[in-house]
């Protein structure tokens, strides 16, 4: 054979190879395209570390969320990005810490009632990913991102919110249950939206809205005036059975093509208002009866992909936004038993670990592997880098990023994630803290979240809630941080989860490195947020 013939058969050979590739390349992306796997992310209201019965809980019964821990994996060492609600969500949808958002002041409480969106519309979100891919995408429940590009009073279209970050389709609660307008959103606008009676922010007379018992938790006087039918639409005791509906529902409609549902329950958030079938069930109040519901509502939903042969091609996840909150309703379950946050220290809104470390599981038959138990540090932050990465997106850099993806974790119980550190934000900056490795560093003394006030009882936090709930910390004595404590803390987690001894004065190396990571953090107005 010549070297003609010879370049003639090698030509054909790497012909036939690149179709064979070809052809081989075209099989998978439709083999992926018939495979690509549903979402349903359960994002929990103020569910502690122990409001569960997987995660030790004794007062409460939660079969349902139990057999999803039991079909999948539970995580040990997860977190919320933040203590407080807003924040929380900000870190969830946009794979960012919260200290970025609002041009980089940061978001820390809760954002009030008349507050523009603060997810910037050119962002990735999760929900956009998921777009990318032409999935069906839905956010059904609390919202409380804000609504807007300037400051929102409820009576215009509500355009730029949900539907302007990637959700085709938005049903719930615009705000949060303890606070008005207490009304339900269906995409742009108010349910029972009448123009001839419209809602008025901060108008007299306020229309009503039922009220509950103090056992039942605080909710805010209503701020808003008119729209009586919306108004009259809002049942507090309906609305998770009414999220439920909805959702699935929702699926329904979707379920010819691959489905994303962001389902953010009202559930546990104050005030306690379970359905009246769901009463008296708990060994700990209205509180526990409201966490039944809870999984009542997990249980629909498991049930619905069950019979409608959608279970084995869906992940579940289901999570919490921060850790539980102490208040006087709350106190009952407390008093009968219930330890919401385990025993961890603190409570929603501050550093310590009650406040941000949160139960996460995770179910995806033969994909995940079943009853098994992680102890990677993970955080809400990280799902959009995870879910670009379970449809095969490399994401435009256009926002940092800075979640990981945590997918290898959840697809091998022995897989260990690269990840250095994770900051994590209570309510106030000063407090800011990072967990890098065993180590946990707060850059203050105390929590950073609600102290004691005997005029509003409703919050209780810091030291005092640390005392009243039996916990001990070396800072602390009879409710209050001791003049000799430290100026910062520092914690071993891998031999003190419960942080009941501060190691700041024993390890300075290892303040000064964590210190150093703090910093790599703050702008001009992180510093503001900081020092307050």
């Amino acid at each position: 054979m010549n070297n003609k013939d010879m370049k003639l058969k090698q030509k054909v050979k790497s012909s036939l190879r690149c179709i064979i590739i070809l052809f081989c390349c075209v099989n998978y992306i439709g083999l992926m395209a018939q495979e690509n796997p549903n979402v349903v992310f359960i994002f929990v209201d103020d569910l502690g570390y122990g409001d569960v019965g997987c995660y030790g809980a004794t007062k409460v019964q939660t079969p349902n969320i139990d057999k999803l821990a039991s079909e999948g994996m539970m995580f040990t060492d997860a977190h919320s990005a933040s203590a407080v609600c807003t924040p929380s969500r900000y870190a969830l949808l946009t794979g960012q810490y919260p200290l970025r958002a609002k041009n980089g002041y940061g978001t820390w409480g809760p954002l009030p009632t008349d507050a523009s969106l603060i997810i910037d519309t050119t962002q990735n979100t999760i929900g956009k990913v998921f777009k990318n891919k032409n999935y069906a995408t839905a956010c059904i429940g609390k919202w409380h991102l804000g609504f807007g590009l300037e400051k929102n009073d409820f009576s215009k279209p509500l355009k730029i919110g949900p539907l302007a970050v990637g959700f085709d389709y938005y049903f719930g609660v615009p705000n949060v249950n303890s606070g008005s307008p207490y009304v339900y959103v269906e995409n742009d606008r108010i349910v029972g939206w009448d123009p001839k009676d419209p809602i008025v922010y901060n108008g007299q007379p306020v229309s009503p809205t039922p009220t509950f018992p103090e056992e039942a938790g605080r909710k805010t006087p209503n701020k808003f005036s008119g729209a009586l039918e919306a108004h009259k639409l809002y049942d507090d005791e309906r609305t998770g059975t009414l999220l439920t509906e909805k959702a699935v529902n929702w699926i329904d409609k979707n379920k010819e093509q691959p489905f994303f549902l962001y389902f953010s329950t009202t559930n546990v958030h104050h005030p306690y208002t379970p359905n009246p079938k769901f009463k008296g069930t708990s060994q700990c109040g209205l509180y526990g009866d409201f966490i039944h519901e809870l999984d009542w509502m997990v249980g629909e939903l498991m049930k619905y992909l069950e019979v409608n042969n959608l279970r084995d091609n869906t992940l579940v996840v289901f999570t919490s936004d921060n850790g539980g909150m102490l208040n006087e309703a709350s106190k009952i379950a407390l008093e009968a038993g219930h330890y919401k946050n385990g025993d961890l220290l603190g409570y929603k809104f501050g550093a310590w670990e009650g406040g941000h470390r949160v139960p996460f599981i995770a179910r995806w038959p033969e994909k995940i592997k079943a009853n098994s138990v992680s102890d990677e540090l993970i955080c809400n932050v990280d799902m959009l880098s995870t879910f670009a990465a379970l449809t095969a997106q490399q994401l435009e850099d256009n926002n940092v990023m800075d979640g990981i993806n945590i997918l290898p974790a959840l697809l091998d119980v022995e897989a260990e994630l690269d990840r250095d550190h994770l900051i994590l934000a209570p309510r106030q900056g000063k407090n800011l803290a990072v967990r890098k490795g065993k180590w946990m560093y707060i850059d203050a003394q105390g929590s950073g979240g609600f102290s004691y006030n005997k005029k509003n009882p409703h919050a209780i936090g810091g030291p005092y809630a640390v005392t009243l709930s039996g916990k001990e910390n070396s800072d602390i004595e009879n409710g209050k941080i001791k003049q000799d404590a430290p100026p910062a803390q520092l914690y071993n987690l891998e031999e003190d989860v419960e942080q009941t001894t501060n190691l700041y004065k024993l390890y300075p190396k290892v303040v000064e490195e964590m210190k150093a990571i703090l910093d790599t953090y703050m702008t001009k107005a992180e510093r503001n947020q900081r020092r307050r």
